[in-house]
């Protein structure tokens, strides 16, 4: 069953299931410079607007790169480390980014993770794959820019929704019963295996 805006704020305030946590939907931050709009995060009707933190490793595909791209012997050597408030993606390039929330997910949740609406209006696609169940830690995934031209993101702002599903029935093995690699990952992670 999909879990409403209740359940989620009960279980932030009762078992940390998000931290830091929106108990409701910002649309406009203060600054030094006063209210300023933000890409919204925060608790929705049915899920959560998670935040880009403000790490990146970036992927240029018009720098000249040698090698592949093997997720089993993994190599940041092509990726240039950045770390603000706004990212600029070269055109038809990439990131490597972290949620800035860190969750812990009950047992009997599942959570699905899709982009925004507002970056993929733009071409710009995030890549995120589920939360399972007892998985606990700072999301790692892509951000995918599919224009010809170079695109901004938003550290601190909302760039993915993430929709928690309880089963009926509480699964025979967690992610932390089978020791996940990426339990507990509080940095930037490349893949592991």
């Amino acid at each position: 069953m999909l879990k409403s805006d209740r359940w989620i704020i009960r279980l932030a305030k009762e078992k940390g299931l998000i931290e830091p946590f929106e108990a409701a939907q910002v649309k406009v931050a203060e600054t030094k410079a006063g209210p300023m709009p933000v890409i919204s995060y925060g608790v929705s009707s049915y899920g959560y607007d998670i935040r880009l933190a403000r790490t990146f490793k970036v992927l240029d595909p018009a720098k000249e790169h040698r090698g592949i791209v093997d997720p089993k012997n993994f190599d940041l050597t092509a990726y240039t480390d950045f770390e603000g408030d706004v990212c600029i993606l070269p055109a038809h390039g990439m990131a490597i980014v972290q949620s800035l929330e860190y969750f812990r997910i009950p047992r009997e949740v599942l959570v699905i993770c899709q982009g925004k609406s507002t970056y993929a209006r733009c071409g710009i696609h995030v890549a995120l794959a589920p939360l399972e169940p007892e998985w606990e830690g700072r999301l790692t995934f892509a951000i995918i820019n599919t224009n010809a031209l170079p695109a901004k993101v938003y550290a601190g702002e909302g760039v993915a929704q993430i929709l928690f599903l309880e089963s009926d029935e509480v699964c025979q093995t967690s992610y932390a019963d089978r020791q996940g690699k990426y339990q507990k990952q509080s940095v930037l992670t490349p893949p592991k295996v």
